[in-house]
């Protein structure tokens, strides 16, 4: 099958993909079409928002929809590495055995990933960029596709661990998510207060999704629009001779160039889920929010003044 038949049935795919999901997630296109962007360039995701937005039905949803294997961690502060990533134990036979933890799946939920201590965030972030774990000297490889959706209150900052910024910069984007419109509240009541008769139909297997990941990663990207990623990236830096007014104000740390490969691969992503064959500049314009607002650390002048890190952000396009 040529690369370009391929790209046509993904679209088709993702059609219906996104209609399955349709019938639990009322609203929150943006969000959905984000999660799928990063599910098909590979990349983890940070879900942002207070609590009763449907950040777990929107995962596990997805997770049905893709045919993936999904797995729940509800963070806590007594949360162990051990408890995520499994450990060894003496079986019968009186020989040490290796008992996985929830961690070995296609899909991760880290519910609430902030309210465990830097240890057990630490043993995640190994997970997400090795794609594999390490127990008592021994390497255990993760099944592919792989990725972690986590989930964060950002208004309850009592009893939290904030993740550090070596850390967010894994994650390839960081999603906020805002309350329903009314006609979408009004909606979600009645099919949520109504016995549930609808059943969400898997469209991938893990195999084909992997495919499609490597398929993406083809795609040819024109140098200029390269060039545009990195010249959005680099004005976020407030040292550069290219950074905007407001970078300069009120930003104390910029990106580095995991951002201007995020931004690449998204792009790809994005044009790919469109049926165009390669990303132009209003496809990197159409996801930087989402990769770069966890990137950037905003200065005290910021928070006094009011200046959002949606305005910095918009500023650079």
């Amino acid at each position: 099958m040529s690369d370009v038949t391929a790209l046509e049935q993904l679209v088709k795919k993702h059609s219906q993909l996104k209609q399955e999901v349709a019938k639990i997630i009322i609203g929150q296109e943006k969000v959905v079409d984000s999660v799928l962007n990063a599910i098909f360039s590979g990349g983890h995701v940070l879900l942002i928002g207070v609590p009763g937005l449907a950040k777990t039905l929107l995962v596990h949803t997805v997770a049905q929809a893709l045919g993936l294997d999904f797995k729940r961690i509800q963070f806590t502060p007594d949360l162990m590495p051990s408890d995520i990533l499994g450990s060894e134990v003496l079986n019968k036979a009186r020989e040490f055995e290796f008992i996985p933890g929830p961690v070995f799946s296609n899909l991760v939920l880290a519910d609430e990933i902030n309210r465990t201590p830097p240890k057990t965030q630490a043993a995640l972030l190994e997970a997400m960029q090795e794609k594999g774990v390490t127990i008592a000297g021994k390497r255990y490889a993760l099944q592919e596709p792989y990725f972690v959706l986590a989930t964060q209150n950002p208004i309850e900052q009592e009893g939290t661990y904030p993740l550090p910024e070596a850390q967010l910069d894994r994650f390839m984007f960081a999603i906020q998510l805002d309350y329903p419109s009314f006609d979408e509240e009004v909606t979600i009541v009645k099919s949520t207060t109504k016995p549930q008769t609808e059943q969400i139909q898997s469209l991938f297997t893990a195999a084909e999704i992997s495919n499609y990941q490597k398929l993406i990663r083809r795609i040819p990207v024109a140098d200029n629009v390269i060039e545009y990623a990195v010249s959005i990236v680099s004005k976020t830096r407030p040292n550069a001779n290219t950074a905007t007014d407001l970078v300069k104000e009120y930003v104390d740390w910029g990106a580095g160039p995991r951002a201007s490969q995020n931004l690449i691969i998204a792009a790809k992503t994005r044009a790919s889920l469109n049926g165009k064959l390669s990303p132009d500049q209003e496809d990197v314009r159409a996801i930087a929010l989402e990769v770069l607002q966890h990137r950037l650390l905003r200065n005290y002048k910021a928070e006094a003044d009011g200046v959002s890190m949606k305005e910095i952000i918009q500023s650079l396009l």
